[in-house]
């Protein structure tokens, strides 16, 4: 089949390698705009787009598929779209230029957090189990028949780029199988069933820790928000990135409190402790958190309610 694949960030990498590498054709990529990146706010290709060139496939660069967009595509003639992770919405009559449509691959296991951050919202929420699955697109966010699932054990301390990493690598094998399904005529796909969870794009407040809460709770949002828009609390007004934290010693630690035990920075919850192993404070760089707590040079700090 001739393949158009709608891809963006790295998770959508090992899709598109899988593709250009079958039997058949990837006729063209889709993707967003360079976007500025870094102190010096460089104009910077997406990884798709930069992978895609690599390849020599002809790219369409564009941060809405509208009319012009849509001419683009379909002077590529597909047979089928492709999306992961592009960033953007597929409306009429796009949505049916292709005579198979096209097909999503999603980083859960639908009907279950429909949305742009499925995998952090996934850990957020305390998941053990996540996974991805390849529907059909409709014009509703998320919610066309799925081709086929397949479940993933999340990791004891994974963080949303951990799991972002596996699901990528679990997802563009299924993904592939289902395009050659749809190419050999044998692809079944079933409605959704089950309870329907959303997951929309995550904002700066949604990193914010709060330690009243269990120390499990705590981790769970520290995994799903790092490492974007990441974990973080503030001290004295203050905002202090937290790049790496595990669960602690049971000891007595009123929550919110920081303090060094032993070599360990310890931060109390409301059933627990949290270690903290590295902090990124404001204005400054990465740096282990014992290092960032002796610079202090203070016996205990509360965050800021």
């Amino acid at each position: 089949m001739r393949i158009v694949f709608a891809g963006t960030p790295e998770p959508a990498l090992p899709s598109l390698r899988r593709l250009a590498a079958s039997d058949h054709d990837v006729v063209g990529v889709v993707t967003r705009r360079d976007a500025p990146l870094g102190r010096k706010r460089v104009l910077t290709p997406s990884p798709v787009a930069m992978l895609a060139d690599e390849m020599g496939l002809p790219v369409v660069k564009t941060d809405r598929l509208d009319d012009s967009a849509t001419s683009q595509i379909a002077q590529l003639q597909p047979d089928v779209g492709v999306i992961v992770a592009y960033g953007g919405l597929v409306r009429e009559p796009l949505l049916s230029l292709p005579p198979h449509g096209w097909i999503n691959l999603h980083f859960s296991l639908l009907p279950a957090w429909r949305g742009a951050a499925p995998v952090q919202h996934a850990l957020i929420a305390g998941d053990r189990v996540s996974g991805v699955s390849v529907f059909q697109l409709v014009p509703a966010l998320d919610a066309g028949d799925v081709f086929a699932r397949e479940p993933y054990d999340v990791p004891r301390g994974a963080t949303a780029a951990d799991v972002l990493a596996d699901l990528a690598e679990v997802g563009a094998a299924t993904l592939s199988d289902v395009v050659g399904a749809i190419a050999d005529g044998t692809a079944v796909s079933r409605p959704q069933e089950g309870e329907v969870s959303l997951a929309p794009k995550l904002s700066l407040g949604d990193g914010l820790l709060d330690f009243s809460q269990g120390a499990d709770a705590v981790l769970d949002r520290y995994r799903g928000t790092t490492p974007e828009p990441g974990a973080h609390t503030s001290i004295g007004g203050a905002r202090l990135k937290v790049l790496d934290a595990l669960r602690g010693p049971d000891v007595e630690q009123p929550a919110g409190v920081i303090r060094l035990v032993g070599k360990q920075v310890l931060v109390g919850t409301a059933d627990g402790t949290i270690v903290l192993r590295a902090v990124q404070p404001a204005g400054r760089g990465a740096m282990p958190a014992a290092d960032w707590w002796r610079g202090l040079r203070a016996e205990s700090l509360a965050v800021d309610a």
